[in-house]
């Protein structure tokens, strides 16, 4: 298929590889063009504008940062416009369930086939064509499109439009916290005295068992933060889930605290791997312990 792919960042650049490996004509665009000049070298096209990227394509794939980038990418530039009719049109980025419902919308309106697809796998996931696709829009639009969601990963029809969204949120909030515990876990064995890798090797198996524990946990007792998933991208995702959660009059507690932990975090390490919490959580026990915060009590 001719592919036209909007956003070449961390994720967006390792996808559109993948869609070349599938064997794919691709042209892409991407605000800072350096970013998609190894697409290029293995044989894309560069496109000056979103309008560009989309002419002639059979299928268009959004990786951009949020809601609004979003909006402005497919109809304030008149990406959406420029399309021939009844294209496929899959976001992968993660954005709230209201965005997707309004984008898809006016997609429909416009006589295309929407689909809101975010991801989750991270950077490995994106590089080796394993990721999970959370898929919402019209059946038969997911039936279309999946030729080509199978050449990133393995997808799964939700339900209507937004309900990719929700799903990824969902992925998001237990992302969030089981970092969040995994991070306290080895805070515990290292102050208890106990080395922390080995008591990760002995849960591994055990019902304290997770892709987090495994892949995130080593990424702790490593001290590698090499970002996969940054720091200010799930602070952006827990704030998707908040609003999502006032809307439906929910109280999420465990969420609320692991969002201020990354809210904090994300001041001096907006570009750390999400993994990093762990080192919020050492600041918050040495701040708690300092002789100036017990003289305080």
């Amino acid at each position: 298929m001719r592919v036209g792919f909007l956003g070449t960042g961390l994720m967006g650049s390792r996808m559109a590889h993948r869609l070349q490996l599938a064997g794919n004509g691709l042209t892409v665009w991407n605000r800072s063009s350096d970013k998609a000049e190894p697409l290029v070298a293995a044989g894309a096209t560069l496109a000056a504008s979103p309008r560009e990227a989309v002419a002639g394509a059979e299928v268009v794939i959004l990786s951009l940062l949020n809601g609004e980038v979003v909006d402005e990418v497919l109809f304030q530039s008149g990406a959406a416009g420029a399309l021939d009719p009844d294209r496929l049109v899959i976001d992968t980025s993660t954005i709230s369930p209201s965005s997707a419902r309004e984008h898809a919308r006016r997609l429909t309106e416009m006589g295309h086939a929407p689909l809101d697809a975010p991801v989750s796998g991270g950077t490995r996931g994106a590089e080796s064509g394993t990721l999970t696709l959370m898929v919402g829009g019209e059946e038969e639009h997911f039936t279309r499109a999946l030729p080509v969601l199978r050449a990133l990963g393995e997808p799964t029809y939700v339900g209507n439009s937004g309900s990719g969204q929700v799903a990824k949120a969902a992925n998001q909030l237990i992302v969030a916290v089981t970092i969040g515990a995994v991070a306290e876990a080895l805070t515990l064995a290292r102050q208890s005295g106990v080395d922390p890798g080995a008591v990760r090797s002995a849960l591994l198996g055990g019902f304290a068992d997770s892709r987090i524990l495994r892949e995130h946990g080593q990424r702790m007792l490593d001290r590698d933060f090499t970002p996969g998933g940054r720091v200010r991208g799930q602070l952006k995702d827990l704030g998707i889930i908040a609003e999502l959660a006032t809307q439906l009059d929910l109280e999420l507690p465990l969420t609320a605290c692991v969002t201020d932990l990354f809210r904090r975090l994300s001041i001096e390490h907006p570009d750390m791997d999400h993994s990093a919490l762990l080192v919020e959580l050492e600041d918050l026990n040495e701040r708690s312990s300092s002789p100036a915060t017990r003289a305080g009590e």
